[in-house]
């Protein structure tokens, strides 16, 4: 399975539960399934540092999208680190594949 959607899904799906729920930590419950998902395919396919790689990039990617979304607003930050996330997860481990 490609992991380029569940990153994307992870990061999206997140947000969406902690925003319509209201419960924040929902949406990190979210977040971590679909990085740990993701994370055993990165591992097996890009290897160790690969796949701590990639996970640098995705948990970055929530931890910037909050200072990003004071300057873009809320979708557009979450949308623009889904998108760095799955080009990072296609370019590292999806396209050997």
């Amino acid at each position: 399975m490609t992991t380029a959607p569940i990153a994307a899904l992870g990061l999206v799906g997140g947000y969406v539960a902690a925003r319509e729920t209201g419960i924040r930590p929902l949406g990190g419950v979210v977040l971590a399934a679909a990085g740990l998902y993701a994370g055993r395919t990165w591992v097996a396919t890009a290897g160790g540092a690969g796949a701590a790689g990639l996970a640098a990039v995705y948990l970055g990617g929530f931890a910037a999208s909050h200072p990003l979304a004071k300057k873009v607003g809320a979708w557009p930050s979450v949308l623009v680190v889904a998108a760095v996330s799955a080009a990072a997860s296609w370019v590292v481990a999806d396209r050997r594949r």
